[in-house]
Order: C-alpha cells, then structure tokens, then sequence
C-alpha cells in the first residue's frame, strides 16, 4: 500500500468529536501531500471559531505520525474555501440524515 492511502487510512480513524464523523469523511482535508518521508496535511474544521481546534489538529498530526516511516508531519490550517456540508462524503450525509 502507498503512503497517501496509508495516510488516508489514518485520517479515516480520526473523528469530529461533536459529529461522531472522521474528518476525511466530513470533508475537513483539503490536501495530503508527500515529500519523502515527511508528510503535510492542508484542513480545514467546520467552524473557524471551533473550540476542539487544537484537539482535532493534535489527533490528525498524530494519528499520522504513528505510520511506519514517516519522519514529520505538518498541519496547514485554512479557511478558504470555507467548509460546507456539500463537501461531506456521501456516507456523511447519510450519517447526519442529509439528502444527496
């Protein structure tokens, strides 16, 4: 298995306490990118003002720096473009009850 689904794997394992849904799901990576062994995330959360901002980015860095040969990981907070439901994957929408 490649590293970036490895990684995509992992962020799988990492929930939105509040929503009960992994950020990879609920639309919160914007990027995964790969530069030898370092690894960097660009996300975004549901809200700018979200008070588990440093819990949610805390649990993604981490969540990736448990995989095998990964050296470091960065996270890139961003707020453009914002993040709305329409970015949810399909089996989000379902988990919340919204139409597709």
């Amino acid at each position: 298995m490649e590293l970036h689904d490895t990684v995509i794997e992992h962020l799988k394992k990492v929930y939105d306490p509040e929503l009960g849904i992994n950020v990879y799901d609920l639309g919160l990576i914007y990027d995964v990118k790969q530069i030898n062994t370092n690894v960097s995330i660009t996300m975004t959360l549901t809200t700018p003002g979200c008070p588990l901002h440093d819990s949610i980015t805390s649990a993604v860095k981490n969540a990736i720096s448990m995989i095998d040969g990964v050296q470091e990981v960065t996270i890139e907070l961003v707020w453009e473009p914002a993040w709305s439901p329409a970015m949810m994957s399909r089996d989000a929408k379902a988990q919340l009850g919204h139409s597709m």
